[in-house]
């Protein structure tokens, strides 16, 4: 793509980057197949090649944001399905945050769009907030219809019907401290605690202490660290999320200088893909740039790692049939994609792949609740591809995917840790039948055990 950015813009080193992912770009519309908004409005510029368009014409001309731009880049889910489809390698994702952080500076929201954002941004990221906020949305529950019918406040309404019906209590393995490897030594890590998902579901990063333990690793819990900064992030709020960042930076740090560390371990996929952004993010601050890089490349999801770990024999191979769904931020944020439906086929599960499986669910951070007509039909879309597997559990490693597909889906959705940890020794996660039989390696999209080394 041709651009005419004056020499005085491309000082701008954010700027630049930008003219650079602009020019990759050939028109192709590859992108437009797979892109979850265009295929379900139909509409370019809701498309990745549309986006590129408007952003494009509003950076080069120097510009505030206006309605249109707002419009389209708000109903982008950063899914980044557009990126694993492009030829030319063009990176989606950092202009779209580029886009995000313009649209915050010069667009002026109108005022309850102003404070639905604030009120998100002041309370996802902190999990003593948010929990707060979840034991007073049952107060709130009753007003859900009314808010549903005045368009600026269905976001409220959105919010409220997520919020689970009771919440877990908190868990003390969240807090700062060491887990000792059961018998020899064989690794040394540190997990992200993280915000949202150490309220909503604290046994997910339990479960994984639990399972890494008995494996022979030792699990840390830094003091200091906390939500990766991909909320706000995707907010636009770009100070926000460089402040996440930089605090956690600082966290992994100080573990790797006290005893070292082989990875810092991601559950949450939305949180994986932007910690592994981190080096990009605060590359242009000299005070953090080498230790942000050297944090990105110590990051792993936890089926990443697990993949690459010398696993003994599972204690059970359940036979379960799961349906596995790859949220979008692992397999097009990171590219992890074999792994996870390996380590479940080899535990003994049979895994079927949904179709459309590179569609998103709707969730994509705070998504659900700012675009929820949008969100809803993804949903549905997604569970009824999932349901049409004849699974019994669904599987996914990602929190705002849990959350999505089990407020319409009539099977448990549960992390992918949960059923390797049951496979490896730990208890059978909510949910999990008792009498679940080995299914016929039938349908599209089986993997088993059997069949692995016959998968692409």
């Amino acid at each position: 793509m041709q651009t005419n950015f004056s020499l005085a813009q491309l000082a701008d080193p954010h700027v630049a980057e930008s003219e650079k992912i602009l020019r990759k770009c050939v028109h192709c519309g590859f992108c437009t197949a797979t892109c979850p908004t265009y295929v379900t409005l139909g509409n370019e510029l809701d498309s990745p090649r549309g986006r590129i368009y408007l952003i494009k014409d509003m950076l080069e001309n120097g510009r505030p944001a206006d309605k249109e731009i707002v419009t389209h880049i708000d109903r982008c889910l950063s899914c980044l399905a557009c990126m694993t489809t492009c030829p030319s390698g063009v990176n989606y994702m950092h202009l779209v945050d580029h886009a995000r952080a313009h649209i915050q500076e010069t667009y002026k929201r109108p005022l309850l769009d102003r404070l639905t954002r604030a009120m998100l941004a002041f309370v996802l990221p902190y999990p003593q907030r948010f929990r707060a906020a979840l034991k007073l949305a049952k107060l709130g529950k009753p007003f859900i219809g009314l808010l549903e019918k005045v368009p600026a406040l269905k976001p409220l309404g959105a919010m409220l019907k997520l919020a689970p019906a009771s919440i877990p209590a908190a868990s003390p393995m969240g807090s700062p401290g060491v887990h000792a490897g059961q018998g020899a030594k064989k690794g040394r890590v540190a997990i992200l605690t993280g915000c949202a998902q150490s309220v909503l579901d604290p046994a997910i990063n339990d479960t994984t202490i639990s399972l890494l333990t008995r494996l022979g690793v030792e699990v840390v819990v830094p003091p200091g660290e906390g939500c990766c900064g991909a909320l706000v992030h995707h907010m636009g709020r770009e100070e926000a999320a460089l402040a996440s960042a930089r605090r956690n930076v600082d966290a992994w740090t100080r573990a790797i200088e006290q005893g070292g560390l082989d990875a810092i371990i991601i559950t949450a996929s939305g949180c994986g893909t932007t910690i592994k952004d981190y080096g990009f993010m605060l590359r242009l601050d000299p005070a953090y740039a080498d230790k942000a890089a050297r944090v990105s490349a110590l990051a792993k999801d936890i089926t990443e790692y697990l993949a690459a770990f010398d696993l003994p024999e599972p204690v059970r191979k359940p036979g379960t049939i799961v349906a596995y769904h790859s949220a979008c931020s692992m397999q097009h944020g990171q590219k992890i994609t074999r792994q996870p439906k390996e380590l479940l086929a080899r535990a003994g599960f049979v895994v079927r792949e949904p179709r459309e499986g590179h569609l998103c669910c709707g969730s994509a951070g705070t998504y659900n609740i700012l675009q929820s007509e949008i969100s809803a039909r993804l949903r549905d879309r997604k569970v009824k591809n999932i349901e049409a597997t004849g699974a019994e559990i669904v599987a996914t490693g990602n929190i705002g995917c849990i959350t999505q597909i089990a407020s319409a889906a009539r099977m448990p959705v549960v992390h992918t840790i949960k059923l390797l940890d049951w496979a490896y020794g730990g208890p059978k996660p909510d949910g999990v039948l008792d009498g679940s039989l080995v299914a016929a390696e039938q349908g599209i999209g089986v993997y088993s055990a059997a069949s692995l080394s016959a998968v692409p």
